[in-house]
């Protein structure tokens, strides 16, 4: 094993070693790297002593897990029968053209990924789109772009920021 345990090994300290913590052990992991890295999985099963085939199990079964690389901002557009007749589409495009990826993608910068489901239980403030588990109802396609661009100004360093930085003595 190499030294990229510290989430696999911090997690079985919180949880213990006892299979039916395997799922908040994955969810500790994912949590660390957005994702489960197939090195990670095979600790998970050596370490445990679960054969891997089970944690790839439920790895895959359960949505709320990845197996491939997630952005630093996850972003849900609901695409279910009340968006949808609220124009819910018309959002889609305008994230989609933003970003410059497609639904259960993520941006080469890794800072964003889309995803749309078929429904959040919010139906009556449709097209609902979450942003970093963060509702917002009533969706337009400017405010979605909106909305995306606010977070990724605020990912960006002010200009002259890092000389700042260097100056403080």
């Amino acid at each position: 094993m190499n030294g990229e345990t510290g989430p696999l090994l911090s997690a079985i300290r919180k949880h213990g070693l006892g299979r039916s913590n395997l799922i908040p052990i994955l969810h500790e992991i994912q949590k660390e790297y957005r994702y489960l890295p197939e090195e990670e999985l095979r600790n998970v099963a050596k370490i445990m002593d679960i054969p891997l085939v089970d944690v790839y199990g439920v790895a895959t079964f359960f949505t709320s897990f990845s197996l491939e690389p997630k952005g630093k901002h996850q972003v849900t557009m609901c695409m279910g029968t009340a968006c949808h007749v609220r124009r819910s589409e018309s959002v889609l495009a305008a994230a989609k053209r933003y970003l410059g990826i497609e639904p259960g993608q993520t941006t080469e910068d890794m800072l964003f990924t889309l995803e749309t489901v078929n429904c959040l239980g919010a139906c009556a403030m449709g097209p609902i789109v979450v942003i970093d588990g963060k509702y917002h109802g009533q969706v337009t396609p400017a405010r979605v772009t909106k909305l995306l661009q606010d977070v990724a100004d605020a990912e960006r360093i002010p200009e002259h920021a890092e000389d700042r930085v260097a100056a403080i003595p």
